[in-house]
């Protein structure tokens, strides 16, 4: 499947309920050739009305972070697992996450990602293990098949409890020292 094949597929979807009260699927943005790729559980109001994941308040903190460890956006792709956002901002059910999942996978398979990063524990439960514990599991890291996979707290957690923005600010300069791993083994232009 091709890029635009798959966004098409995306704005077309009418796989789940959510596509009623959607105004836009929020399919991702970045680099499609990114080594480090982000992911997210469901897309938020100001991401629903912009089609495009993390503009909000947690993605304006989330940018933060990004400069904070000098990784620019623009050098990474940021997902969700749900393409459509959820009424009232309510966790995706496992129903509405088996319909997307595929659309997720599809983006990974074209992106070839070295390291993915969940935000949050909903996307850590779907992709790192379903008893995942964000708050006893942030920043570690595991191997899935080609993928090293962490998870660290999502940015709306951390408007909520500022407590926890210490531990996102260590677990994202991790998140940078194992990006350079990746980028010296495979320089830029050998890709």
């Amino acid at each position: 499947m091709t890029w635009e094949e798959l966004e098409n597929k995306c704005r077309e979807c009418t796989a789940c309920e959510l596509h009623k009260t959607r105004t836009n699927p929020v399919f991702g943005c970045g680099n499609r050739r990114a080594t480090l790729m982000f992911v997210g559980e469901a897309p938020g109001e100001s991401e629903d009305l912009s089609g495009t994941p993390f503009v909000g308040r947690a993605g304006k903190l989330f940018d933060k972070y990004l400069e904070a460890v000098d990784i620019p956006r623009e050098s990474v792709y940021i997902a969700n697992i749900l393409k459509c956002r959820p009424p009232k901002n309510r966790d995706p059910l496992p129903e509405e996450e088996d319909a997307c999942i595929d659309l997720l996978r599809e983006q990974v398979r074209l992106i070839k990602p070295k390291m993915i990063v969940c935000l949050g524990r909903i996307a850590a439960m779907r992709l790192i293990h379903p008893d995942f514990r964000i708050t006893r599991e942030h920043g570690v890291w595991v191997r899935k098949g080609a993928f090293d996979l962490c998870a660290v707290y999502h940015p709306s957690l951390l408007l909520r409890d500022p407590r926890r923005k210490e531990e996102m600010l260590v677990d994202m300069k991790a998140v940078k020292a194992r990006l350079e791993q990746w980028e010296k083994q495979t320089p830029a232009d050998a890709e």
